[in-house]
């Protein structure tokens, strides 16, 4: 049976994820801050789903992680889904901070120490959820533009010195438009998908070991427009 670790797990794309896990017989190890929809995600899945509760700004991080390895006998994949982000015009302090916290030292630090445990075995699958916002900066929510960009570069990192070492690791930058969770807090949205669906084309972009991979697939044609449309036009929109 394969291992998974979610970090950020209890309700979204990560409680869909980890079900999606389950039902496919991965042992999954399931991340987050709330204890009670850990333990309900758990009471749903019990010969499948381990759980370990811990909040990604604080600093048992790797503790946590070690345990949970150690619970499920070894670790195939790990999928960073903790993610925050809160419109911030008035460019708060308290929010940018906290979408720091979580978006880039938390992330950094698991994905860091998992990196290195997959060069000791010689072999696994990191993956993290970042956005379509990283692709440019973002006047309503700054910061976590910022971070994600962080996230998506970091993976671009990984992804090559992985190559270097020419060893079976692989590395998956998942970016997603619209979501239907409560993350999704742009003024204008479309193209909006269900946590579900997001949730299956993520498996199947991890599964098919994706490099990047635009959730939902369509989202492609916007990355690309935002790539290429200049300044004068993007600072009247972005």
């Amino acid at each position: 049976m394969k291992k998974v670790i979610i970090i950020g797990a209890t309700s979204g794309i990560g409680r869909e994820l980890a079900k999606l896990y389950a039902i496919n017989n991965w042992l999954v190890g399931a991340t987050g801050r709330r204890k009670e929809l850990l333990q309900s995600l758990q009471n749903e899945w019990p010969d499948n789903i381990l759980t370990e509760c811990f909040d990604v700004t604080e600093t048992e991080n790797i503790e946590s992680i070690k345990n949970l390895i150690q619970q499920l006998g070894g670790l195939d994949l790990l999928i960073y889904n903790s993610g925050y982000g809160e419109l911030s015009e008035t460019l708060e302090w308290e929010i940018d901070k906290a979408t720091t916290q979580i978006n880039v030292n938390g992330f950094v630090e698991i994905v860091n120490f998992t990196f290195n445990y997959f060069l000791v075995e010689g072999k696994g699958h990191i993956a993290a959820i970042s956005s379509i916002s990283a692709i440019r900066g973002n006047s309503f929510a700054p910061a976590y533009s910022a971070s994600k960009a962080y996230m998506s570069t970091y993976m671009e990192g990984l992804y090559i010195k992985a190559t270097k070492l020419k060893l079976p690791l692989y590395i998956t930058d998942i970016q997603p438009g619209f979501v239907d969770t409560p993350m999704a807090k742009s003024p204008e949205k479309f193209w909006v998908s269900s946590a579900e669906k997001a949730a299956q084309q993520i498996y199947s972009a991890i599964t098919n070991k994706k490099r990047k991979a635009y959730i939902t697939k369509r989202w492609w044609l916007i990355a690309k427009l935002m790539k290429i449309v200049p300044m004068v036009i993007y600072k009247k929109i972005g």
